[in-house]
């Protein structure tokens, strides 16, 4: 698409949808490939306009984001936005029940609004296991000056993200599993895209980058944690320093101080860290990976620097210590449960938090959702929930409802898990809109999992470990569980969470465990009003892609690539804005 067409086409877009008395945010996104060394060998990752990792997305509650995509790899590309809710909006969610992926050469823009939240999240590619090679981003919400914060504000802003990495390329990690093999232990923990600081000579090899934070001493500093890895949990801690827990993905926490927080996949935090030590030298900030064997996993471990700006000496010795046994799961829970949310600081509205008294209301539906360890289905090594394996359609989920498309899945995803042989298949929950939803997470493997739900955030109600039953309602958690929408879930344990189903769309629930979702371990949640309203969601999009069934319909894009790469921010003036630049773009290129 030229430069006219695309500020025309968004031009149209913000006047089809847009909320104009809103700010708007423009961003112009040249995602593609780029060789990096983060372990030492060269590699291939995915980069945003050729940053590993990606630009930082910092609005404003309410804000409208519009973010135009070139896809320069050479495969179809869908980002999706994790912890944004979309509020009436899921044709923004950037994943396959929902979204045509962009194909090759290609462009195309999302729009959507940052509707009533605050608070830590990040982007990333969602299909073809492209997170493993990069594609992510942060996406910082920040409050209304009108709202009040619930602390001090912080000397500076900090975005960290940590995760297990793997020296092979995605597409070789995709064969693997397509091929019926384990993934295998990761070769190293990436902190910001950069390997490990040289704490130890015989576990680092000479010439690695590493990440270094600089700070001023006794300043405070808000540290914006991401674990974006594949499958691997990470113990995060920052050596001589409390880290006061504030928020996590949208939600303002009881705040309390940690020396360190197990971050398992897909999960955000943030911290508020003063610099109170005295700078003998810096100091280590350390991601490592938990519940594994510390002697042979010891190298898939995350170093970064903290650099006082008075410091005196390099960082050396020992890495400070984890919890105390790597395989103490006990410890990890309990530190989960003790993640609770702040009934009193007021978020994205005025109101406080706990005004939403979640315990009172009644449970309409309620769905135990059991995973195990992978499974062979018609030859193939497959992840299931409830005994079922998630195979995607070539035409999307929303889309087939727009179009009155039949047979393209089934409204009959089972409440309990299937008795028998697992199976393949495109069964959908049917959620009851303004229901109120039970999900119950049932870890029945050996490995750690952690599930999300796009669309939502869900308040964590109780875990615990052994199989769930009728009477573990009676260790929930009625007053302060937190709302987050990516939760852990311990092996050979539960996990329970509670939803309110107002927010129509049909939404993703998935292990965010990117092996376990290759594989096939999600499922959606159908939330329709019945009444006959556009007030409760947005119309499709005019750009919206049309593929499988619709393919037919679909305008063709010549493939381009490399586009000039820019990032805009505008007030709520942005469509004025938008237009004059389109008189620009038609002044230079006419």
């Amino acid at each position: 698409m030229s430069p006219i067409l695309f500020f025309l086409a968004t031009f149209l877009l913000l006047f089809h949808s847009g909320s104009s008395g809103d700010p708007f945010a423009f961003f112009d996104w040249d995602v593609g490939y780029k060789t990096v060394s983060p372990l030492g060998v060269k590699q291939q990752v995915v980069a945003v306009n050729g940053e590993f990792p990606g630009p930082i997305v910092n609005v404003s509650t309410n804000w409208n984001v519009v973010v135009n995509v070139l896809n320069d790899l050479d495969e179809p590309l869908l980002l999706t936005w994790n912890g944004i809710q979309h509020r009436k909006n899921c044709w923004q969610d950037g994943v396959l029940g929902t979204t045509c992926p962009i194909p090759s050469g290609w462009n195309w823009t999302y729009q959507f609004q940052v509707k009533d939240q605050i608070g830590s999240f990040f982007y990333f590619p969602s299909t073809g296991f492209q997170r493993a090679a990069g594609g992510f981003g942060g996406i910082v919400v920040n409050n209304r000056d009108v709202i009040a914060v619930p602390f001090d504000k912080p000397d500076g802003d900090i975005t960290l993200f940590i995760g297990d990495w793997y020296i092979k390329n995605h597409t070789d990690l995709r064969k693997m599993l397509d091929n019926g093999k384990d993934l295998g232990m990761p070769d190293g923990v990436l902190i910001n895209g950069k390997g490990p600081y040289r704490y130890n000579n015989s576990l680092v090899p000479a010439g690695i980058d590493y990440e270094t934070i600089n700070v001023q001493p006794g300043k405070t500093y808000r540290f914006r944690i991401h674990n974006v890895g594949i499958s691997t949990s990470l113990n995060f801690r920052i050596q001589n320093h409390n880290m006061k827990l504030v928020e996590t993905e949208g939600s303002y926490t009881v705040q309390q101080n940690y020396t360190n927080l197990d971050i398992h996949v897909g999960q955000s935090y943030s911290f508020l860290v003063t610099m109170d030590q005295n700078a003998s030298s810096d100091y280590y900030i350390v991601a490592s990976a938990r519940f594994v064997n510390e002697t042979i996993w010891k190298r898939v471990t995350g170093v970064a620097i903290l650099h006082y700006s008075n410091s005196k000496g390099k960082a050396s010795g020992p890495l400070p210590d984890p919890p105390q046994d790597f395989y103490d799961k006990t410890f990890s829970m309990n530190q989960a449960r003790s993640v609770r949310w702040n009934l009193s600081a007021g978020a994205a509205r005025p109101n406080p938090q706990g005004s939403f008294r979640y315990a009172s209301i009644n449970v309409t539906q309620a769905y135990l959702l059991r995973s195990g360890p992978p499974v062979v289905i018609n030859g193939k090594r497959r992840a299931t929930l409830n005994g079922i394996s998630y195979v995607p359609p070539e035409t999307p989920l929303r889309l087939a409802d727009q179009y009155s498309l039949k047979g393209v899945y089934t409204l009959d995803f089972p409440e309990r898990p299937l008795k028998g042989a697992s199976k393949l298949g495109r069964s959908i929950i049917n959620g009851t809109y303004r229901g109120f939803m039970e999900i119950i997470f049932q870890n029945n493997d050996t490995k750690m999992q952690s599930y999300h739900m796009d669309g939502y955030a869900f308040f964590v109600v109780g875990m615990d470990y052994g199989e769930w039953t009728e009477n573990s309602r009676g260790t929930y958690n009625k007053g302060d569980g937190v709302a987050r929408s990516t939760v852990q879930v311990y092996p050979g344990a539960w996990t329970a969470v509670l939803v309110s189903l107002d927010n129509v769309g049909i939404w993703n629930v998935r292990s965010e465990n990117l092996d376990s979702w290759y594989m096939g371990q999600e499922v959606y949640v159908r939330v329709v009003n019945p009444e006959s309203t556009n007030k409760t969601e947005l119309p499709i999009p005019d750009n919206a892609l049309k593929c499988g069934q619709l393919e037919k319909f679909q305008n063709l894009q010549t493939p381009h690539h490399k586009t000039v790469s820019s990032s805009i921010t505008t007030g709520s003036s942005g469509p004025l804005v938008l237009f004059m630049l389109l008189l620009v773009y038609i002044t230079n290129f006419s």
